[in-house]
C-alpha cells in the first residue's frame, strides 16, 4: 500500500473519474456526501481538508478525504454535516485501517456515518444505528400505496393537502429551485427549530451556512444542490436544502412554518420530493439516523451505519477519548433507547420555551425602562 497525502484541488481529472466510478461500481458510496465535489467544496470552507490517494502495484485503489485536526486527529471532510464518510476504493479491494491511516500520518480517525458492512472499520466500530429510508427502486406509485398502508398519516395526507389549497390557495411543488430567497427562510426555520429544541443552531456558524449556499449551487452527477419548496398560493409552507447524487437524495436541512403545523407540511413535502425524484431517477431518500415519528411514517427501509475511531498513536487516542468519547457514548445511549430519547426532547423543548419566555420578559422590561427614563436621559 502506497499513501499520497494531497489538497482536493490538487486532484487529477484522471483521480477525479476513478473516484466517480468506485461510486458508481458500488451501491454503499452513492451517497453525495462521498462524492470528490462535496470535499472539494468542504475544502473551500475547511482549508485542513485532505485526501489520502491510496495506491496498490502502481494503480490507485482507493481515496480517503479527511479533515486534519490540531493534535493528529481527522475527521470526515465538514464532518458535522458529513452523513456519507469512509474510503471511497476500488469494488473488492481490502485494506488494513490502522496501516492506512498511519501511512496517512493519522493518529486518531473518528466516524459516525459509515455505512455498515467494510470489513476494514469493523474492529474499530462503537456503535452500530439504523438509518430509514424510503425506498424509490420500483417507483413512486409502489412506494405510495405501501406508505398508505403501513400509517395512517400518510393515508390522511391527500387530504390535509386540499385542505391547505382550500385555505390558503393552490397547493404547487418545486423539486429544484432556483430561489435563494426561499432557501434563506428555509435555512431560517431551520434556525427557530434548532432554538426551539434547545439544540445548537448549525446555522449560526458561519463556516456551515457559506458551504450550505455554496453546495447549493453545485449541478454535477455526483453531487447536485436542490431546494426543494412547498408552496401554497405564494405563501411559502415548506422545504428542504439538500444534496442528491444520481440516485439517492439524504435529508439535510428539512423546515417548515410552524403556522401551518396542522397541515403536516413535513410529511407533504417528503413525499412530493419523493414522487418528483423518482421521476428524475432517484432510488432513495435517506432520512438519516435517529429517532423521529416522522422517519417511522415515511421509511419502507433500513440501512446500518457505524460509528467509531481508529487509533494508530496512543497519545492522541487518549487525548481524543478525553475531549469526545463520554460524551458522545451517552449520546448513543440515550439516542439508542426511544423512551430515554423522548424524554430527554422533552427535557430540552421545556427548556428551550423557559429560556425563550426568560429572554422575552427581559427584553419587555428593558423597553419598559427605556420609555419611562427621562427625555435627556434617553437623549443621551
Amino acid at each position: 500500500m502506497k499513501v499520497d497525502i494531497v489538497a482536493p484541488g490538487d486532484l487529477g481529472e484522471s483521480e477525479r473519474r476513478q473516484w466517480a466510478a468506485f461510486q458508481d461500481a458500488d451501491d454503499r458510496m452513492r451517497s453525495p456526501f462521498q462524492s470528490v465535489e462535496f470535499t472539494l467544496a468542504a475544502a473551500r470552507h475547511r482549508p485542513r481538508t485532505r485526501v489520502a490517494v491510496i495506491s496498490d502495484g502502481g494503480e490507485v485503489v482507493g481515496f480517503l478525504p479527511f479533515e486534519r485536526g490540531p493534535l493528529g486527529e481527522a475527521t470526515s471532510p465538514a464532518a458535522v454535516l458529513n452523513e456519507g464518510q469512509g474510503v471511497i476504493h476500488r469494488q473488492g479491494y481490502e485494506w488494513d485501517a490502522r496501516e492506512l491511516l498511519d501511512r496517512a500520518g493519522i493518529g486518531v480517525w473518528e466516524f459516525d456515518q459509515v455505512v455498515g458492512s467494510p470489513t476494514a472499520f469493523e474492529p474499530y466500530t462503537t456503535f452500530r444505528a439504523e438509518s430509514p429510508a424510503m425506498d424509490l427502486t420500483d417507483g413512486f406509485e409502489t412506494y405510495l400505496a405501501g406508505a398508505r398502508a403501513r400509517s395512517s398519516r400518510i393515508k390522511d395526507l391527500s387530504r390535509r393537502r386540499r385542505r391547505l389549497g382550500r385555505e390558503h390557495g393552490p397547493v404547487r411543488f418545486e423539486f429544484a429551485a432556483d430561489d435563494p430567497v426561499a432557501m434563506r427562510r428555509v435555512m431560517a426555520w431551520k434556525s427557530d427549530q434548532y432554538r426551539r429544541t434547545a439544540r445548537p443552531d448549525r446555522f449560526a456558524e458561519p463556516w456551515i451556512r457559506a458551504l450550505v449556499e455554496d453546495v447549493a449551487t453545485l449541478r454535477t452527477p455526483g453531487c447536485s444542490g436542490v431546494v426543494s419548496l412547498v408552496w401554497a398560493g405564494d405563501t411559502l409552507v415548506a422545504g428542504h436544502v439538500g444534496l442528491r447524487s444520481q440516485r439517492v437524495l439524504p435529508t439535510w436541512f428539512p423546515a417548515y412554518d410552524p403556522d401551518f403545523s396542522r397541515y403536516s407540511p413535513g410529511l407533504l413535502l417528503h413525499v412530493e420530493m419523493a414522487e418528483a425524484g423518482a421521476a428524475d431517477g432517484l432510488e432513495c431518500i435517506d432520512l438519516g439516523r435517529g429517532p423521529k415519528d416522522y422517519k417511522d411514517w415515511l421509511a419502507d427501509h433500513v440501512h446500518e451505519v457505524w460509528e467509531g475511531r481508529v487509533v494508530t498513536r496512543t497519545g492522541a487516542g487518549l487525548l481524543h477519548w478525553a475531549r469526545r468519547v463520554p460524551l458522545r457514548e451517552v449520546r448513543n445511549t440515550v439516542v439508542s433507547n426511544r423512551r430515554l430519547y423522548d424524554v430527554a426532547d422533552r427535557t430540552l423543548r421545556t427548556y428551550a420555551s423557559v429560556k425563550a419566555a426568560a429572554l422575552k420578559s427581559s427584553a419587555l422590561k428593558s423597553s419598559a425602562l427605556k420609555s419611562s427614563a427621562r427625555p435627556e436621559e434617553s437623549v443621551r
